[in-house]
């Protein structure tokens, strides 16, 4: 990941959470000729998407705790330098902390919120390259 999108306040990640996994890889495969490939990640089939040699993103199947009537949909991660202070701020500006922080093991410490007017977005401290 380029040193950019590592920097507080860019977006740096876009992640598809879908109930139909294989029809979704072959739907954007198709469609804008993505490769996916298996992420590795021990435990979890995560797929990763790429537009020739770029990253284009990620996908997963939805978690089976996730209500039914959540619809599949993309996500999208903007880095800050401490998620756990943002998440903290998140609640002082009237926004609400709907996931974590929680931690994804080799790739940073991640919260998804909820801004006043209902929109969601994930924020994320990325752990630092090896």
């Amino acid at each position: 990941m380029s040193d950019e999108k590592m920097a507080q306040g860019n977006f740096c990640w876009n992640e598809l959470m879908t109930r139909d996994l294989p029809a979704a890889q072959k739907f954007y495969a198709d469609l804008l000729g993505w490769n996916v490939a298996d992420s590795g990640m021990p435990g979890m089939d995560y797929k990763l998407l790429k537009a020739g040699e770029k990253d284009a993103g990620g996908m997963m199947a939805m978690p089976k705790e996730v209500p039914a009537e959540v619809p599949s949909h993309w996500m999208a991660y903007i880095t800050v330098d401490d998620v756990d202070a943002s998440a903290k701020k998140v609640a002082e500006l009237g926004g609400q902390v709907l996931c974590g922080p929680m931690d994804i093991p080799q790739v940073g410490r991640f919260c998804t919120i909820q801004d006043p007017s209902g929109a969601m977005v994930s924020l994320i401290t990325l752990a630092p390259p090896k």
